[in-house]
């Protein structure tokens, strides 16, 4: 049994895998990733891809409300900008993959800041009203904009190809997407062990006590959505090589509801629980899906509630969180290691 755990330098405290237990569970995590592609069928492999991308969106929503405090209903908005500019890039500018995706991060950098500069003067419900109208105001740029965007019909966007070999199916473009998604985990794990994490947290925690600690609000607030909108615009970019289309139908209200879904059910403030919550919120759906085909013998209208439910049920979740387990996911699975941690001399 695990009675203690010393630390005896600084990088020792401050490592991301503390243990070497910890390490060989996450080397034996990295191999089944690896290997699930291969043993995977079609189905599974899109599933895996879509919760890929909402790892990386709903990390960025998570910096900036679960960890600055500030809370957002346009980040799907921010997710569509990434995924138009690397569309762009792609099809009428040219670029690689590796430079598409990077360029989508940085147009939903600036739209970010645009956004989060006239915010920055609210908080709270008023805040959460200004993002809502960014949302509104960029669907309506997305589907009338034609010259840039396309309108309605949207854009076809090339496979991505690296060193000529074109990742134009579901287990191939995999890895592009989790080696992305793996390196902004890591990214924003690192980021709360900075100057700047610390401050976002401060923030979060009291904003009146950390100016008065000399923490400069305004900068570190519009940081806060840059980063946060740049991990959109990157989930955004991800997307397009996965889908090979963009539309504005992908980007609806729902789906920034379903972002902050996955932030609230895995855990306010927790990058575990990003993924954990990612992986939940992206599986309810589907979960919901197979049940009313399950009853469509029955109610043959079943399908046709499909979508009002899944919103019900989205809805319900955060409530039910919020008030049975407000600190997600992240917290019943620490509860669950703890219980095994002293297994079976817990009383």
């Amino acid at each position: 049994m695990r009675i203690g755990d010393f630390k005896e330098t600084y990088a020792a405290d401050e490592a991301i895998f503390r243990t070497p237990a910890v390490r060989a569970w996450m080397g034996a995590l990295g191999a089944a990733m690896l290997v699930f592609p291969f043993v995977a069928g079609d189905y599974l492999l899109y599933l895996a891809n879509l919760v890929g991308v909402m790892i990386i969106a709903a990390l960025g929503l998570n910096i900036l409300t679960g960890f600055t405090g500030q809370i957002s209903l346009g980040h799907a908005a921010f997710v569509g900008v990434g995924s138009y500019a690397a569309a762009i890039g792609a099809t009428r500018l040219g670029l690689p993959f590796y430079l598409c995706i990077p360029l989508g991060g940085a147009a939903a950098c600036v739209a970010g800041t645009v956004i989060g500069v006239p915010s920055l003067r609210v908080k709270g419900l008023y805040l959460a009203i200004a993002t809502l109208s960014a949302q509104v105001i960029l669907e309506w740029v997305f589907s009338n904009w034609d010259s840039v965007t396309g309108g309605i019909r949207g854009i076809n966007v090339p496979p991505a190809t690296l060193y000529g070999v074109p990742l134009d199916t579901d287990f191939r473009v995999y890895f592009l997407i989790y080696a992305v998604a793996a390196a902004f985990t890591y990214s924003a794990r690192n980021l709360f062990r900075t100057r700047v994490g610390r401050a976002f947290i401060a923030i979060r925690d009291r904003d009146i006590a950390a100016e008065l600690m000399g923490i400069n609000l305004f900068r570190y607030k519009i940081l806060s959505f840059m980063v946060s909108s740049f991990y959109a615009g990157v989930a955004g970019a991800v997307w397009v090589y996965f889908a090979k289309v963009v539309t504005p139908e992908y980007f609806p209200l729902s789906l920034s509801i379903q972002f902050l879904a996955i932030v609230i059910v895995g855990g306010l403030g927790s990058i575990q629980g990003t993924i954990l919550g990612a992986i939940f919120m992206t599986l309810v759906p589907e979960l919901l899906k197979a049940g009313t085909e399950a009853v469509k013998p029955f109610f043959p209208d079943a399908m046709s509630y499909l979508f009002p439910l899944r919103d019900i049920l989205f809805g319900a979740l955060i409530v039910g969180f919020l008030i049975l387990e407000p600190h997600g996911l992240a917290e019943m699975w620490q509860r669950v290691k703890r219980y095994f941690a002293l297994w079976p001399f817990r009383s």
